[in-house]
This record gives structure tokens, C-alpha cells and sequence, in this order.
């Protein structure tokens, strides 16, 4: 490779896009294109990206603002600023920043991010609760199991009874989605009741008594006199989780029947409400924490102003931005994450991940000043002061005073300023002798 084809290689060029509510910046190469896009509606204001970015790249927005209604990006980029590196995008906890990348990297450049996960362990049947409590929508069922058409096609002239027992049934809704005799009422879900239906109804006119929906119901909460035609299915299905949308919020978990989920939390810490402060909140006129959190566990309890379910708590840390009261205060005690390889940039992904923590981020010298180092102090030595000849320095001064009329002579002086430095010397060697 030669000098230019070098120094081409190195030319890199940036630029930003805006798709709907995404604003698409882009870091070109030669070789490679780095693509940063930031969803500003997804955004939350945690400004866990601020407190990370080596570079000063990224500021908050007015939060305040933006959390009762603003319709303005919570975080702002200074495009020339940001190197590219990741951070923010490894470290949002709602994924409002994705990177991806198009040409040539290494193949085993593996940044870190955060351990943290939500998974369905073997206690799973699937059912339907977990779907529809989730306040992110992040979570899909598909059930694979036969439907009750399939099996035993309706009779209208078959008789008989069905019950179901309130008192074992946890809206799983599986009886639902195998017969449309069944009617699961959705409620509105809250912190402190997250289950997503109160009420299964039975309509007798689309029932036939095939006893296949007892024999389905895990829970054993259905009871049916009739005549049993076929055999109910093994209950089966895939569930899935859109990491786009998921925030390990919990709901999931704590509606589960089965304890069938298993969650890591990206961070472990505390949320506190500031008693002194409570009394100044407006819920109602604000709305602000509610609007913001990715958690949902904000709520207006009947005794209080405010209050929160802390379980759901992720420690974003959105609320306090949000907030114009200062009503709560958001501590990370741990950032669970994955390990950071060696690499010439280890340093900064460790002072990132301290400064989720601290609050305290050390910058990166980008300056490329060379600091010399400084040089020890000398030691003083006394200089002697020469002795003057009076003669010489009457000599000196006879010489001087010839040479004042040339020195003011405007010929002259053009001829110092025009002309190279030894005709000038010889001229004044003439003139002087």
C-alpha cells in the first residue's frame, strides 16, 4: 500500500438520517459502515448513555419537559464527537440505541453489554397470561395443539352441563384458545394487580359437552356432563421474546402461575421516595414518572400520593430526570454485565460500567497533546560580573554614532530590506571605516 492509498484507507466521513421517529447516523470507511439508530420515541430520558459516552457525544434533553408531553428527543447527539464505540448502544436499557455494522470488522471483536435476560424454564405449559400482562407487549404465543373443530366438530344436539370452579381458575386462558365456547373479559391491569383477566365466561350456545375441554384444563377448574368425543391434546406451543421490546420489568414473573420465568435485571439497586418531597407531587397534573418508566410500576394508591411497586424496578433512573420535585431517588449498586476482552479499549468499557455506578466517568485523553516532562530544578550558580575597558566602550560608542546618520538614511534601509545580508554587510564596512 502507498502513501495514498494509505491515507485513503483512513478517510472517514459521517453523516445522519431521520426514518420517523429515527434518527440514523452513519460512520463510513472505506471498508465498513458503522450504523448508530436511535428511536427517540422508545427512548425513556435514563441518560445511562450520557454517563457512559467517552467522548462527551451525547446530552440530556429537557426531561421535564418531555416526560408531560414535549415531543422531542430525550437525548441529542454532537455527530462530530461520537467515535462509534458502542457504549451507549450495548448500555440503553430499553434499546432506544441499536449499532450494526456492514463491511469489514474482526470477526471475534466482542464488546461487553448487559447479562440480563428473561427466560421461560421447563415449568412453562405455554399459556396465555404472561402475553397479555406484559405492559411492552414483548411477549408472543403460538399454540400448536389441536383445536377442539379439529377434534370433535360441533353438535348442536348433544346436552349436558359445564361448570367451571372460580376458586381453581387462574385465567390461564388455554380453554379459550382450544374452544370458542370460552370467553376470557380482560380487566385493566395495575402495579400492585398485574393479572390481566378477571372473568371466564362459558356460552352454552357454542357448547357441545365434549368433556375435551376438562380434560385440557391444567388446573382442573372445569367440570362437564356430557359425552366425551375424542381425546384432548397434549398442550404445546412456542413462546417468544422480542429483545426490542423487553425491559425485565417482572410482570411476567409475577403473574405466573407456574413459576415458569427466570429474570436477571441489567442492574441490582434501590428505588426511595423522598418523604420530605411526596407531599409537593401532582400525579395527576404531572404524570411524569408514569410516563416514562419502562417498568409501569408507578401507581396513586387510595392513602397516598404516590406510590411504587419496587419489584418491577429496573433502576433506570428515568423517574428522577422526569420528576420536577425531586419526589425519588434511584441508587445502582451493581451493573450486570457481560466480560469486557482485552483490548486497547478495555479501560474505557471498565470507567464506563463504574460510572453507572458512581455517577463519576473518567474521559479518555483526546486531545493528542504530548506533555513533556518537566525538567528538574537547576542549581543556582552565581554568574561573575565581567569588568568594563572604559576604552573599548568609548571605542563602541564613537562607532555607534557614524553609524546612526546611515541607519536613519531611507536609500539605505531599502537597501538592508531589498538586497541579500552580505552586500549589506560589506556596505556598512565601507561606510564605518
Amino acid at each position: 500500500m502507498n502513501e495514498d492509498e494509505q491515507d485513503e484507507s483512513l478517510t472517514v466521513t459521517k453523516d445522519m438520517d431521520i426514518d420517523g421517529s429515527h434518527f440514523i447516523y452513519r460512520q463510513i470507511t472505506e471498508k465498513s459502515v458503522k450504523f448508530l439508530d436511535y428511536d427517540y420515541k422508545r427512548c425513556v430520558g435514563c441518560d445511562i448513555c450520557v454517563a457512559v459516552c467517552p467522548t462527551k457525544a451525547l446530552e440530556l434533553g429537557p426531561m421535564q419537559e418531555i416526560s408531560t408531553g414535549l415531543d422531542a428527543p430525550p437525548i441529542t447527539m454532537d455527530l462530530e464527537k461520537c467515535t462509534f464505540c458502542s457504549m451507549c448502544a450495548s448500555f440503553c436499557p430499553v434499546h432506544a440505541f441499536v449499532m450494526t455494522e456492514e463491511g469489514d470488522f474482526p470477526e471475534d471483536e466482542k464488546f461487553p453489554e448487559f447479562d440480563s435476560y428473561v427466560k421461560m424454564n421447563e415449568k412453562c405449559l405455554p399459556c396465555s397470561i404472561c402475553k397479555a400482562s406484559c405492559p411492552e407487549e414483548a411477549i408472543e404465543v403460538e399454540f400448536t395443539f389441536k383445536k377442539k373443530e379439529d377434534i370433535a366438530p360441533f353438535d348442536e344436539n348433544q346436552k349436558g352441563e359445564i361448570e367451571i370452579d372460580t376458586e381453581k381458575c387462574n385465567f390461564c386462558g388455554l380453554c379459550a384458545e382450544f374452544c370458542d365456547a370460552f370467553l376470557l373479559i380482560e380487566k385493566d391491569k395495575t402495579p400492585t394487580d398485574p393479572a390481566p383477566f378477571d372473568l371466564l365466561l362459558v356460552d352454552e350456545d357454542k357448547c357441545d359437552y365434549c368433556v375435551l375441554c376438562q380434560d385440557l384444563c391444567p388446573e382442573e377448574a372445569i367440570k362437564v356432563q356430557g359425552e366425551r368425543r375424542g381425546e384432548a391434546p397434549e398442550i404445546e406451543g412456542n413462546l417468544t421474546i422480542d429483545e426490542s421490546k423487553c425491559t425485565r420489568c417482572t410482570w411476567c414473573q409475577v403473574v405466573c402461575p407456574y413459576d415458569a420465568v427466570d429474570i436477571k435485571k441489567p442492574f441490582e439497586g434501590e428505588i426511595v421516595l423522598i418523604d420530605a418531597n411526596v407531599d409537593q407531587c401532582d400525579p395527576q397534573g404531572c404524570h411524569g414518572c408514569f410516563n416514562v418508566c419502562p417498568s409501569h410500576l408507578w401507581y396513586v394508591p387510595e392513602d397516598r400520593k404516590i406510590a411504587i411497586k419496587e419489584d418491577y424496578c429496573t433502576y433506570c433512573g428515568a423517574c428522577v430526570n422526569a420528576c420536577p420535585k425531586d419526589v425519588m431517588r434511584v441508587v445502582r449498586t451493581q451493573v450486570n454485565h457481560t466480560k469486557i476482552p482485552d483490548s486497547p479499549w478495555a479501560s474505557q468499557w471498565r470507567d464506563a460500567i463504574d460510572a453507572m455506578v458512581t455517577s463519576q466517568r473518567k474521559f479518555p485523553n483526546i486531545s493528542r497533546a504530548i506533555e513533556a516532562e518537566p525538567e528538574p530544578a537547576k542549581e543556582h550558580v552565581e554568574v561573575e560580573v565581567p569588568e568594563i575597558d572604559p576604552a573599548y566602550l568609548e571605542a563602541a560608542r564613537k562607532r555607534l554614532d557614524k553609524a546612526k546618520p546611515l541607519l536613519l538614511n531611507a536609500k539605505f534601509r531599502k537597501v538592508i530590506e531589498s538586497e541579500g545580508q552580505e552586500k549589506v554587510s560589506k556596505e556598512i564596512k565601507k561606510r564605518l571605516a
